[in-house]
């Protein structure tokens, strides 16, 4: 073990840092909240993770890019109008 250390260049953080999550500040009605700690209680998850899986479930039934939506959609009417 050295006498001495230079933490100069240090930064201060987690020993371990969390991978594949990020921390968000964001506003949700209340409304919305509450609604999500009871079904969490419910089904004795967290609510941040249940909100979580329900963002992630809309996710992957919304609809792919709109840009590219709209070219389908505009595509298809300038076919139908030729």
């Amino acid at each position: 073990m050295k006498a001495e250390y230079d933490f100069s260049n240090a930064e201060r953080g987690a020993v371990v840092p969390q991978t594949g999550k990020t921390r968000i500040t964001m506003y949700l009605d209340d409304t919305i909240v509450e609604e999500f700690r009871k079904r969490a209680d419910a089904a004795g998850k967290g609510y941040q993770t249940l909100i979580n899986d329900a963002l992630r479930e809309y996710l992957a039934k919304a609809p792919g890019n709109l840009e590219e939506t709209l070219r389908k959609v505009i595509r298809e009417e300038m076919g139908r109008a030729a």
